[in-house]
């Protein structure tokens, strides 16, 4: 018995639909494809049959699909396509998925769950061969039926809640006490926290890594220097010049994002502070290292994420039925000057 070919019968189909409901199934065609002619009553039971069974119509006209039913399209959702850490891992799961073929629908979430939602059911109804999501909510149970028809999902970045499925992630509570500890090594002890959303995991994970690395030196968090819920530069730049006007200031700064440092540096240059207040940011930025001084990050390998997302989907495509993994990637910290300024304590 094949497990995959029994699990794709439980996807509900349109005939399922017409039974649910007690139409016929060219009325459940009408339906689907918004076509007049049928009446509000019978729209409503149509839809709320397909509700019920989670039907999601195939978009993918039979005559583009292949014999063996594939798409060849893969849908890859993504925090935010403008954002440099989304734009590489875009960049790399495309190039494993055009050495075989397939194509990549990608889109943003913006952090909106039920935008998640949305582009993940819109991407399921064209029938991709299979998702790649770095998810913006904390249920990804909607997928459950999808995920039990056989379409592969990998999640990378966050992983997925109450859904059993692969995962790719990095190790951002390690990543981020190996960067407080460094400031704390440099002579620092009064460092402030510049945090993302506090209900994303990769943040609350950081910030973990944060209060972690200041116990270990036996320093108290300070909430005066702790600021979350900043997914912009510039509330990022706003809320470290609000953190420098303290009555006892931080000597240093971790910036737990990519774009939460760009506005940390903002502020620190309108202060003309960045030569004396030590800074480490959590992700690469280009030219880094042509600021002065250089700017000392840690760096996630998000290409290698995205590569290995990427093969582990088509290994799920190519028939691999193990149980679901999970894997996670080490950081780097690079120094190039910025976390390198020596603190008070010396």
């Amino acid at each position: 018995m094949d497990p995959l070919r029994d699990e794709a019968r439980s996807r509900p189909t349109m005939r399922e639909v017409a039974a649910l409901a007690d139409v016929s199934l060219k009325t459940v065609s009408r339906v689907v494809n918004d076509e007049p002619g049928v009446s509000d009553g019978l729209v409503e039971r149509v839809r709320r049959a397909a509700r019920t069974l989670d039907y999601q119509p195939n978009l993918t006209a039979s005559s583009l699909r292949r014999n063996d039913g594939k798409s060849k399209t893969i849908g890859l959702l993504l925090e935010n396509v403008a954002n440099p850490f989304s734009g590489a891992l875009h960049r790399a799961v495309e190039d494993v998925a055009r050495a075989r073929g397939v194509l990549v629908f990608a889109g943003s979430l913006d952090e909106d769950h039920v935008r998640e939602r949305e582009l993940a059911t819109a991407f399921v109804s064209h029938r991709v061969d299979g998702l790649i999501v770095v998810p913006a909510g904390h249920d990804q149970s909607y997928l459950a039926m999808e995920r039990k028809a056989g379409t592969p999902m990998v999640f990378v970045d966050r992983p997925p809640t109450l859904l059993d499925a692969d995962a790719v992630l990095t190790a951002n509570e390690d990543g981020a006490r190996r960067a407080v500890s460094h400031l704390v090594d440099h002579g620092h002890r009064r460092i402030a926290y510049l945090g993302d959303f506090a209900t994303i995991s990769t943040a609350v994970e950081r910030y973990a890594g944060y209060a972690a690395a200041l116990d270990r030196a036996g320093i108290t968090v300070d909430p005066a220097i702790v600021r979350h819920d900043l997914h912009t530069s510039e509330a990022a730049r706003l809320a470290l010049v609000e953190v420098l006007d303290v009555d006892d200031p931080p000597t240093a700064v971790f910036a737990s994002q990519n774009l939460i440092t760009i506005g940390a540096i903002r502020a620190l240059r309108d202060r003309d502070l960045h030569g004396v207040v030590g800074l480490v940011g959590f992700d690469d930025i280009l030219l880094a290292d042509l600021l002065e001084p250089g700017l000392t990050l840690v760096v996630q390998d998000v290409a290698a994420m995205g590569v290995l997302a990427a093969e582990l989907l088509f290994r799920r495509l190519d028939g691999d039925t193990a149980l679901s993994v999970r894997h996670i990637l080490e950081t780097r910290l690079v120094t190039r000057g910025s976390g390198e300024i020596p603190g008070p304590y010396a």
